[in-house]
């Protein structure tokens, strides 16, 4: 791998920076909302101990980020990069969360556009694990362009496996509107 997965990427409004040991507070505060996780397979990430665990494993992966308004260097939310592929010259986008206050605002394809725009420079699809009721990301999938391609059980790090679709992205099909 001759690239980043945890480069700082932003645009006019928003800044992606690699996430911290010391970002634990502030990014729950944002996840210790139970509403986050309504759709979501692990409902019970609002939980201090389980969302320990997943923010443990985020520093892990050396590609997650903090999701930052620049206007007022408030934490939105997380999201990253993993299982880079060098042989299917792919990687996984995923683990994206926000606050309530952020829905229904076009944050989130913000963030995706950036994210894919800076990785397709370097791998020609792009995959997304999506929990099989999330259809709130489901949706936001397919408005980007994703299309359905599997459905697998996935092992979240020291959770229960939880069915999930594959949605992938390949860069000659990235929509731009």
């Amino acid at each position: 791998m001759n690239f980043s997965i945890q480069p700082v990427l932003e645009n006019e409004e928003y800044q992606l920076i690699p996430l911290q040991q010391g970002d634990f507070e502030s990014l729950y505060e944002v996840a210790s909302d139970p509403k986050v996780w309504e759709q979501h397979p692990n409902k019970n990430r609002y939980e201090k101990e389980v969302f320990e665990n997943f923010f443990q494993r985020a520093m892990e992966s050396k590609g997650a980020f903090k999701i930052i308004k620049k206007a007022t260097g408030n934490v939105l939310g997380s999201t990253r990069f993993y299982d880079f592929d060098e042989s299917k010259n792919s990687v996984f986008i995923g683990y994206t969360f926000y606050g309530t206050n952020s829905w229904g605002k076009g944050i989130n394809p913000q963030i995706k556009r950036m994210m894919l725009d800076y990785i397709f420079q370097f791998v020609d699809k792009v995959y997304f694990h999506i929990g099989k009721e999330n259809f709130r990301s489901q949706i936001a999938l397919e408005r980007l362009g994703g299309k359905k391609v599997a459905e697998e059980e996935v092992a979240y790090f020291g959770e229960p496996t939880r069915t999930n679709f594959v949605y992938e992205i390949k860069k000659n099909n990235l929509n731009v509107d």
